[in-house]
């Protein structure tokens, strides 16, 4: 499971330059992408800077349940803390941000639960239902009989092509944001 969305994270963010090439996630980056609500807040933190309280408003949970899950993300080094700014209000406002790192990296089975593979999944869904039907661009569904070498080289030449828009995202941030999902699976041939 890759956790792949554009947005800051898949360029050169502002006081951490993300790797360019992938690697396999240690045991606290896996377990961090682990949950569904981790991905949603790391894909809200590509897209801008956002505080706690805006994260929880936007997500329609608690303060407090956010911010464990910022910490977990800030811990393993998937959000940093942005430059503190003065809210509408006049307070001090702490926003977070995504640091690039998620895109770069792979889980392999041995480092994570097996079923925290679909917290992106589940996090996609929420977030399309959320954007509605109207807001599918394209959809296609497949099914190939490839080898795990043919496999592997179609995942490869996917990525190369998503990665080479991953890393010219921050010269088009005035263009419209579009989200997406890469799933590439086993048929279960019960």
């Amino acid at each position: 499971m890759d956790e792949r969305t554009g947005g800051r994270q898949g360029g050169q963010p502002a006081g951490r330059t993300a790797p360019r090439e992938r690697r396999a996630a240690t045991v606290q980056e896996a377990k961090a992408l682990a949950h569904p609500l981790r991905v949603r807040i790391l894909r809200l933190c590509a897209q801008q800077e956002l505080t706690n309280k805006q994260l929880a408003d936007r997500l329609d949970r608690d303060p407090g349940t956010v911010l464990y899950h910022v910490r977990q993300l800030a811990d393993a080094g998937f959000l940093e803390p942005a430059p503190v700014r003065t809210g509408v209000s006049g307070a001090l406002e702490k926003p977070y941000r995504s640091t690039g790192l998620s895109w770069w990296l792979s889980l392999e089975s041995d480092v994570a639960d097996p079923e925290a593979r679909f917290a992106p999944i589940e996090a996609f869904q929420q977030e399309l239902h959320e954007a509605g039907p109207e807001s599918v661009q394209t959809f296609a569904r497949f099914m190939l009989h490839l080898s795990a070498e043919d496999a592997a080289a179609l995942e490869s030449r996917i990525l190369a092509i998503l990665d080479e828009y991953i890393v010219t995202e921050p010269g088009r941030l005035d263009q419209p944001a579009y989200g997406g999902i890469l799933v590439l699976h086993r048929i279960d041939d019960r």
